[in-house]
């Protein structure tokens, strides 16, 4: 045997009952799982002394953004550090496959404040065009030797749609609706795991029900998974929930909400109806999971604040508006008094609105400050101040909003179809703490401090229950013939590191973490290890 992990305090990922083991690996695979007094115990070329801490498969992030991340940085500590081995990105329907020269320029634009990546910014050669060729760039990584961790991509409907009719906000003609069809299908055939979409992020969001109907069909007829950010999680949550379960359901397809959570205060309190209306779906027969970060505050760009109409026509287009003081009043109204779809209809609150990240360093000063601060600073009212700063950026300021509600939160963790997704932004001065902190956090405050899991369950909840949702028959449970993505941690001590003051801090209380047997962390310290390659959707 390679390696051989004595007396570990086993939590299999299924939700059991933990037990003391010992658990063999051999050319990548757990190659045998020996419980105490179960018989032999295996020998192997190294022996880890795993007394005193808990032995669990990888943790799966059903929620990340490191699309770019992987690609640029070979350490990636970020997710590796907390014990995340497979990543699942693509999401909220913007990413960079597929895409043609020109959506590229307009995709690089549009979310450089979540990758970075910005038209004129050099640190990666985009040499792929299709999700194949992406997949195949993840699996080369660096050098040939590939990647931090695990990546398994969605087919981001809003690229595609952009693809198929660029930025208007119109319905697809019938051609239009074919040719997206086709490239989801052909993102699928190559390999990724489901679609994605971003409802409130154009121009995804000018999708009809029907136009996601027809991409769901095409997502089913592939045994994927549809991950919407939906429609509001604002004014309009109940509704938008409802109008994603009544959807995949019309196209028979299976159901993953992303982050799901109910924000600002028109919300508080009101996680119960939105479990009822999920356990009633799922009773009725529906195929549905979630995902959730544990914390409060919600991070995404500071443009995708703006009304929808403002955005129509790409980046450029939402500059020219911006540009232009009778439409920027326009805007000012909607967001201030009205409530812009792009804020989840509920009229945006500037001291909630917390700079994290900009794209030009000349505007660092904004940092760490809510809008409403940084005007005060400035001796002028919120809107100039917001206005300012997306012109000056070019729309690649992220933001942290400060709109949940704890009580929501620890409901929906709860539910048996939750599972761990960070929505980690790695890019930016002072990113939100979950990037670095979501699965040490969940161990640590939720399970040790607060109580609100037990620890089998929490585990299984960030392992055997995501690997479910992605088909994945050999990833997600402490058993023989599986992979040998493994994480060992100490119970009594791990917690994330990550703070909103010192974001970047890694967890303590994991010591080891393992992917195909290989040591990516070892004694605390990254490894040079890059045993991460792309994980493709199963032909059949």
């Amino acid at each position: 045997m390679d390696l051989v992990i004595r007396d570990a305090h086993v939590i299999d990922g299924t939700g059991g009952a933990a037990y003391r083991a010992d658990v063999a690996v051999d050319g990548g695979r757990i190659a045998a799982v020996v419980r105490e007094d179960g018989g032999p115990r295996p020998g192997g070329r190294r022996v880890v002394d795993a007394d005193g801490l808990a032995l669990s498969p990888g943790f799966i992030d059903m929620h990340a953004h490191s699309d770019l991340a992987l690609l640029r940085d070979p350490d990636h500590s970020a997710k590796a550090a907390q014990g995340v081995t497979l990543e699942v990105i693509g999401q909220d329907g913007l990413s960079y496959a597929p895409v043609d020269d020109r959506t590229l320029t307009q995709i690089r634009t549009a979310i450089a404040g979540w990758n970075g990546g910005a038209p004129g910014v050099a640190d990666i050669d985009f040499d792929w065009r299709d999700v194949g060729g992406y997949l195949d760039r993840l699996d080369r990584g660096f050098d040939g030797e590939g990647i931090a961790v695990n990546a398994a991509y969605l087919v981001p409907q809003g690229t595609v749609r952009m693809l198929a009719l660029g930025w208007e906000d119109r319905a697809a003609a019938p051609g239009e609706l074919a040719r997206m069809k086709r490239l989801v299908a052909e993102g699928l055939e190559q390999g990724a795991v489901g679609m994605s979409s971003g409802l409130t992020y154009t121009p995804g969001m000018y999708a009809s029900d029907a136009e996601l109907t027809e991409l769901c069909r095409v997502v089913a007829a592939y045994d994927g998974y549809y991950c919407p950010h939906h429609r509001s999680y604002g004014a309009g949550a109940l509704r938008a929930y409802e109008e994603m379960v009544a959807l995949t359901r019309e196209a028979g397809c299976a159901l993953h909400l992303a982050h799901a959570t109910l924000n600002f205060e028109v919300n508080e309190g009101r996680a119960p109806e939105l479990l009822a209306l999920l356990d009633a779906a799922l009773a009725d027969g529906a195929d549905i999971t979630l995902d959730t970060y544990p914390y409060l505050p919600g991070c995404t760009t500071l443009a995708a604040m703006l009304p929808s109409w403002a955005a129509e026509g790409g980046p450029e287009a939402t500059l020219a508006r911006l540009r232009d003081d009778a439409t920027a009043e326009r805007i000012r109204r909607v967001m201030e008094v009205d409530g812009a779809d792009g804020c989840h209809g509920v009229p945006i609150a500037w001291d909630t609105i917390e700079i994290s990240g900009v794209s030009d360093p000349a505007l660092s000063d904004h940092v760490g400050r809510t809008v409403a601060e940084s005007a005060r600073a400035r001796g002028e009212a919120p809107w100039v101040t917001a206005r300012r700063l997306l012109l000056a950026d070019r729309l690649g300021s992220t933001i942290l909003q400060h709109v949940g509600h704890e009580e929501n939160v620890q409901a929906i963790m709860k539910h048996p179809v939750h599972t761990g997704g960070s929505d980690g932004i790695l890019h930016g001065a002072k990113p939100h703490p979950r990037a670095y902190g979501t699965f040490p956090h969940y161990l640590g405050r939720y399970v040790r401090e607060l109580g609100v899991l037990p620890l089998e369950e929490c585990v299984a909840h960030l392992t055997g229950r995501p690997a479910a949702r992605l088909r994945l028959p050999d990833r997600g449970l402490v058993r023989e013939g599986y992979r040998a993505d493994l994480v060992l941690f100490d119970p009594l001590t791990v917690a994330a590191g990550s703070t909103f003051e010192a974001p970047r801090t890694l967890p303590v209380g994991i010591p080891h973490v393992l992917i195909d047997g290989r040591f990516v962390v070892e004694d605390g310290r990254r490894t040079s290890v890059l045993a991460g390659r792309s994980v493709r959707r199963r032909a059949g």
